[in-house]
């Protein structure tokens, strides 16, 4: 039990450091301004029509890294920093989002897979721990019955959550590789630019990954908790 405590409180001081450095990371690069002047959304405009993309609009989103793609309305959603800005943190974020629209475009399997988990993640995370508990609250340690089906109920729930963050990964960390790709291969930034872009771009990817850790990291405390109580 404390083994598990130290590496939850580990995992979140590693997501907290993790966030913090990216945050940093984005300030510094966003004050590395781009020579070919384009904004972001122009960035994501280029990017979208080289690829042949017509039907996915780029838009304005209020927030700091609220940016995301939107495969329902086809929309690339750049946050106030990166939409109007030219500087080589916006061009990072523009061009990963629109990696993003080439996946949806081009089928990419694990977007596909992430894309239909999103409903039922959506309704059974929030509540999956509040299941668990309740469950264990209605006897599930005294073993099978009623309590400890409901707790069960729960793991599913949270282990759809954790399959969740981990199908993210490689769906995030293709996005940048086809970001830093088409950036490179189409001479949008100069050297010392294109070096921050993927520096940006590898920081964001690492705040998926501590997520997913902590989630599987939950997922077997509560396992531990219904299983490990049964005689």
């Amino acid at each position: 039990m404390m083994g598990y405590y130290i590496l939850i409180g580990a995992i979140a001081l590693v997501s907290w450091l993790v966030s913090s450095r990216l945050k940093s990371k984005f300030k510094h690069y966003s004050k590395v301004h781009l020579q070919n002047g384009m904004s972001g959304a122009e960035i994501a405009e280029k990017m979208l029509a080289d690829h042949g993309i017509r039907d996915v609009k780029v838009v304005s989103t209020p927030g700091m890294l609220s940016d995301h793609y939107n495969p329902k309305n086809k929309t690339v959603n750049l946050s106030e920093g990166v939409y109007s800005q030219r500087n080589a943190a916006a061009a990072a974020v523009a061009a990963h989002e629109c990696g993003h629209a080439v996946q949806h475009a081009q089928a990419y399997e694990w977007l596909t897979m992430r894309s239909k988990l999103v409903p039922v993640v959506s309704v059974t995370s929030g509540m999956s721990t509040w299941v668990v508990f309740g469950g264990l609250m209605l006897g599930a340690a005294a073993g099978v019955g009623f309590g400890y089906w409901v707790a069960v109920a729960g793991l599913i729930m949270m282990g759809m959550a954790t399959l969740f963050s981990f199908i993210t990964l490689p769906v995030e960390y293709d996005a940048s590789n086809r970001a830093l790709a088409w950036l490179k291969n189409k001479n949008m930034l100069t050297p010392s630019e294109y070096k921050g872009s993927e520096d940006a771009l590898k920081w964001a990817a690492r705040t998926y990954l501590v997520a997913a850790i902590g989630s599987l990291a939950t997922l077997v405390y509560w396992g531990l908790q219904v299983f490990g109580g049964r005689d």
